[in-house]
């Protein structure tokens, strides 16, 4: 048990089972299609479940469900990746498209690694400044979405971690994001709240027992659903 509590930390940190290249290739573009850009790290790539049940793939499901075409989501992000990570691969991919809508959610390694708060509110603004970028500079078209406390997970609860003080830090990296993403005056989506459900409701964790479940993500979907519709 301990090696996999181990083996799930480097997971975080390095990265490991989903590539980032393979989620980066260009997709065509179907001319009748909105097109959908989801940046940020295992949150988002949907480390331990399925492609189809990660946020971004069950995001375009539902939006898709409402009557707008939509192509595959184009998402950069990776497992372990940190504020300056994302940064670095936005750029050596050289993305040249715009899109109709860009998520963001980035932190949780900036905070598992002990990087500074500091640090995060500077990169974190820039990163919500590229994506306003990808969005074409139109603010309804970015949704931030806010960092999930992984101290409740079976591996946040065995990691040796004071759960009190992940769940403190988590709150502090969030309200920086939150701070920075409304004076810019994008939508801001909290699902910490519900994230912390999965302490006593284990069918929102992943099998590896630190992300969370499709189900999970399905909330986060229900969430973003409203403020993305009324934006398209």
């Amino acid at each position: 048990m301990k090696f996999q509590f181990i083996l799930f930390s480097l997971c975080l940190l390095l990265g490991c089972e989903k590539s980032a290249t393979q989620n980066m290739i260009a997709r065509p573009t179907n001319s009748n299609s909105l097109t959908y850009l989801a940046l940020g790290d295992s949150y988002t790539i949907g480390e331990a479940v399925t492609a189809q049940e990660s946020f971004p793939y069950q995001l375009v499901s539902q939006i898709k469900g409402q009557g707008f075409g939509f192509d595959a989501p184009r998402i950069v992000a990776k497992t372990g990746w940190t504020t300056d990570e994302l940064k670095a691969a936005i750029k050596a991919e050289n993305i040249t498209q715009t899109f109709d809508v860009v998520t963001l959610l980035i932190g949780v390694n900036n905070q598992y690694r002990g990087y500074s708060e500091t640090t995060y509110r500077k990169e974190f603004k820039e990163l919500l400044q590229t994506a306003l970028t990808f969005a074409r500079g139109n603010k309804s078209r970015v949704f931030v979405v806010s960092i999930p406390d992984w101290g409740v997970t079976p591996f946040g609860k065995n990691s040796g971690k004071d759960i009190k003080i992940i769940a403190q830090q988590i709150d502090a990296f969030n309200a920086i994001n939150k701070e920075e993403t409304l004076a810019m005056g994008v939508s801001y989506t909290d699902i910490t709240a519900g994230s912390r459900v999965a302490s006593t409701d284990t069918s929102l964790i992943a099998k590896d027992g630190l992300h969370p479940s499709g189900k999970m993500y399905g909330e986060w979907v229900s969430a973003l659903l409203p403020s993305i519709k009324k934006a398209l």
